[in-house]
């Protein structure tokens, strides 16, 4: 059996309606980063790209967003790093352990800004949202994964119930382009 991810491979529960959020910890013995999110987390999914963090044997990571006004560092901030300053995504990850504890974008006019990515399987409080489908799911071959097991780990999502995308869902890609067309003019 293919491993998909840690949080998902026994099956998930549904997360709880009125979760008001927590905390998520890198995974270092002491003196831990800490990030507060004071809200319920939207579009968890597992993604097969090869930028985002996955834990130790991972074949995927595990994400969600949250509204960036609503996450914080409150320890050990000095711990932290930004992967690729480059990258859309500036994804703040712990310098002793390697955690991603958030990504977040800083262009104002991404269709994303104001969001940030959060590994809620960091986090030891129950409710957070499940994870609702698998993003660039082809991606997983430029991480190692042979093309020829490809139709196994798409099998394995399915039966875990989380649809397979190479792109992001069609509800996060309708955003983008809903965006886009704002911007030009040709939606109000």
């Amino acid at each position: 059996m293919i491993s998909i991810h840690p949080a998902v491979d026994s099956g998930f529960k549904k997360g709880s309606d009125d979760f008001t959020g927590g905390t998520l910890e890198c995974l270092c013995q002491s003196h831990k980063v800490v990030v507060k999110i004071e809200s319920q987390t939207a579009h968890n999914h597992v993604c097969g790209c090869t930028q985002c963090w996955k834990p130790q044997g991972a074949l995927f990571a595990q994400l969600a967003v949250a509204p960036r006004a609503k996450v914080s560092v409150i320890a050990n901030e000095d711990k932290l790093e930004i992967v690729n300053a480059s990258a859309t995504i500036q994804r703040h990850a712990c310098k002793e352990c390697g955690a991603h504890m958030f990504g977040r974008i800083e262009n104002t006019e991404h269709a994303f800004f104001g969001l940030d990515f959060v590994h809620t399987e960091l986090s030891a409080q129950q409710g957070w949202s499940a994870p609702t489908f698998a993003a660039f799911v082809s991606s997983v071959i430029e991480s190692g994964t042979p093309p020829e097991r490809m139709a196994e780990v798409r099998a394995r999502l399915t039966e875990l119930g989380l649809p397979t995308y190479d792109c992001l869902s069609p509800a996060l890609m309708d955003a983008i382009s809903t965006h886009i067309a704002r911007k030009k003019g040709v939606l109000r």
